[in-house]
């Protein structure tokens, strides 16, 4: 086994969250891949071997395993397309299934379809608790996209500013994200902001992963595209998330969400080999 290291969602060959993929003939017992995922200490590591019908893929934060990784995902189709050519590719999750479409032309990029999409209000008792760790007040919050739950393979809480600057001053202590994220069930605490109607800011907090910030997230970013849709939000199919500028890492994740409710999201982007 060989680990490729990749940068998903990369901006014209910089920036980019970087991932370990691993394409194994058996994966490894799930032990080993959590040690090597955070040994490798990436947000997200994915391990693939093929099976039948594509490949049988899992995922593992430093801290734990994820259900579903959508920068590890795009890494793996890139890892894909150039080691097996441009094609679509079926995965086998833990829970479910998806496919992921990589090419190899200039620049490298690939496209996955997420699992299905729903959203659901946000409990008041998560909400207080998740204003008070980012030392936020409701009058930060944009009350066009309330606070809420969001899925998409893997659960998270989104809360939408006002603001840019709010969403630059982001700042929570890691050990109680952590234990409020468990405590919760969400993978990620996604904080957004609205530039324009299909331009978006995002910070996603990822303590319950053993990493304090990801430099992008496509699961949430699918996530979010469901929740557009189901807030019957204005976006003509078709959004741009920018995240990572607050770290240094340009990340730009175009999100392409279809009629249906609940429906599969298509997140694509460019990515660079590290």
């Amino acid at each position: 086994m060989s680990i490729e290291h990749v940068a998903a969602f990369s901006i014209e060959g910089i920036g980019g969250n970087p991932a370990g993929v691993m394409l194994c003939e058996v994966l490894p017992p799930a032990d080993v891949m959590q040690r090597i995922a955070r040994e490798l200490g990436y947000s997200e590591t994915v391990f693939a071997e093929p099976s039948q019908d594509g490949w049988r893929v899992r995922y593992f934060a430093p801290a734990t395993e994820v259900p579903f990784c959508g920068h590890a995902t795009i890494a793996l189709g890139a890892v894909l397309a150039r080691s097996k050519g441009d094609g679509i590719f079926a995965l086998q999750l833990n829970e479910g299934s998806i496919s992921v479409e990589g090419r190899s032309g200039e620049p490298l990029s690939a496209a996955l379809q997420s699992p299905r999409t729903r959203s659901a209000a946000c409990p008041d008792d998560l909400l207080d608790a998740a204003l008070e760790l980012f030392a936020l007040k409701c009058d930060d919050l944009d009350p066009r996209l309330p606070p809420a739950i969001i899925e998409a393979g893997a659960r998270h809480l989104v809360l939408a500013l006002k603001q840019r600057d709010r969403l630059s001053a982001m700042a929570y202590d890691l050990d109680a994200g952590a234990d409020l994220m468990r405590a919760h069930g969400v993978t990620t605490i996604a904080l957004v902001q609205a530039e324009t109607r299909w331009r978006f800011h995002a910070r996603n907090a990822f303590a319950a992963g053993g990493v304090a910030e990801d430099p992008a997230t496509g699961a949430a970013a699918a996530a979010f595209g469901g929740y557009l849709r189901d807030r019957g939000w204005e976006h003509d199919g078709r959004i741009e998330i920018i995240q990572g500028e607050d770290m240094g890492q340009p990340c730009r994740l175009i999100v392409e969400i279809p009629d249906q409710p609940g429906s599969s999201v298509r997140v694509s982007g460019e990515a660079r080999f590290l």
